[in-house]
């Protein structure tokens, strides 16, 4: 397992945090996710058999939200 360390641009309301962390936790191989609102991340537990970050990032810029900076940790 990885976790995947996307910043966002500004998020501006609670309902944006629900619909990135729903997108997010709905591709295969993430088991954890947390959308932190006024740090404005997204921490991703995931399977990189499976998935990978950039991928992850691609869910949220389709959602239409900024993804400013990806960062990965391996083996979390």
């Amino acid at each position: 397992m990885a976790k995947a360390i996307l910043q966002l641009g500004e998020l501006t309301c609670p309902s944006c945090m629900t619909k990135i962390q729903k997108a997010v936790a709905n591709q295969d191989g993430v088991s954890n996710v947390k959308v932190l609102f006024n740090a404005g991340k997204v921490r991703a537990d995931f399977d990189e058999s499976e998935t990978d970050a950039n991928k992850l990032s691609d869910v949220v810029t389709e959602l239409g939200y900024e993804v400013k900076k990806v960062k990965v940790k391996e083996n979390a």
